[in-house]
């Protein structure tokens, strides 16, 4: 394997840890809350990220496509930093939606290249068959700095709540060295010659792929479920009467879970082959919602971690599923694609999330989340099963 495919690997790991080392995410629904926040809010301000993502998208992954995933990641680190920088001198929700715009932009112009800048730089090296393995550990090592991250996010937040984001704009300004010394793949020197309206035909025509179309949606899908599972932990913990203090324990050991298995994900992928695997992920996402809404009391944190160990398993798999259907020339783009759905279903789907537990408890708002994933999964899967290995 060449020298600066090792280099990128370990800038991308870099980058990974800048974007989920994360000390805000274990306490901030308590300091939206300590600032007068709701939940209608709260989730308000996701769909507002969600938004800022939802704009850039697809333009960034093209962008990563013709200007260069370094160029991309690089801009997106510089925004990322930018919206934490924001967060530190804001106290309303007008403040906090504008520094969540920001990261959103930030976030859709990182997300989709760093999967094209893995899948290709091994795809230069002839290794494009360790993807799900090298984008397990990403994903496990990003998951294990969050889980970290909550012990210290949880002491740094007993000083005071707004301290974690003074600190998290310094963990998130690494990764702009670490993009800036990303080399591009040799198979993409530099710009390619495709102009817009190249991509968005390619990407037209890639919807008449079957399978890819297959991939796109439960992955978009289940990424979608998985998000909106995860704003749902703290008013879970809270409700079921767990003491803050052990807020930030929770959410390490949850994201160690993630972690663990996310590593070995391609072994378990192998192991009960592509149809299984697919129908344990959207039975045991569904499920889990179900459970949780009909089980809030400590006992429920078992059902917490299924959920989470399944999370660990379906994000690089599907990831996986959809780089084998997609050209190199367009990765970036149609990975963009794939977090445009997440982002734009989430922002439809927050708020009303959102109002549904202040206004009916929290317990019918995990029981809807449940269904309305499970019944479009089962849907979008199909053309995946009847996939031969």
């Amino acid at each position: 394997m060449y020298n600066y495919v090792r280099s990128n690997i370990r800038y991308l790991y870099l980058i990974k840890f800048s974007k989920w080392f994360n000390l805000v995410m274990p306490v901030v629904v308590l300091f939206y809350q300590d600032n007068g926040l709701s939940m209608t809010q709260i989730f308000s301000l996701k769909s507002i990220y969600s938004i800022g993502i939802v704009i850039m998208e697809i333009p960034s992954g093209y962008l990563a496509d013709v200007w260069g995933r370094k160029k991309t990641l690089l801009a997106g680190s510089i925004l990322s930093s930018l919206g934490f920088l924001t967060y530190c001198f804001s106290h309303s929700f007008g403040g906090f939606a504008c520094a969540e715009f920001i990261l959103g932009i930030g976030f859709s112009f990182v997300s989709g290249a760093d999967s094209a800048m893995l899948y290709d730089t091994l795809k230069d090296a002839q290794k494009e068959q360790d993807y799900i393995k090298h984008e397990g550990r990403i994903t496990s090592a990003g998951n294990f700095a969050e889980a970290f991250a909550g012990i210290l996010g949880g002491l740094i937040a007993a000083v005071s709540l707004r301290m974690p984001f003074y600190f998290q704009f310094l963990v998130s300004s690494v990764a702009i060295p670490a993009s800036f010394l990303l080399k591009e793949p040799e198979r993409l020197p530099g710009k390619t010659e495709l102009q817009l309206k190249d991509i968005l035909a390619t990407v037209k025509n890639s919807f008449f792929n079957a399978q890819l179309r297959s991939a796109l949606l439960i992955s978009s899908l289940t990424g979608t479920a998985t998000l909106t599972y995860a704003w749902f932990v703290q008013p879970f913990l809270k409700e079921a009467g767990v003491p803050v203090s052990l807020f930030g324990i929770l959410w390490t050991l949850l994201n160690i879970s993630v972690g663990i298995f996310s590593m070995f994900s391609y072994r378990i992928e192998r192991l009960i082959g592509l149809r299984s695997n697919v129908l344990l992920i959207c039975f045991s996402i569904s499920a889990g919602f179900v459970l949780t809404g009909l089980s809030i009391n400590q006992a429920g944190i078992v059902v917490l971690f299924a959920v989470y160990i399944v999370r660990g398993i379906a994000t690089p798999v599907f990831k996986d599923y959809i780089n084998q259907f997609t050209a190199s020339e367009v990765r970036a783009t149609i990975m963009s694609v794939r977090n445009f759905v997440i982002r734009i279903i989430f922002a439809i789907i927050g708020p009303i999330l959102g109002i549904c537990t202040d206004l009916y408890g929290l317990k019918v708002a995990l029981i809807i989340a449940g269904l309305l994933y499970l019944v479009p999964a089962l849907f979008s899967i199909q053309p995946l099963l009847r996939r031969r290995h």
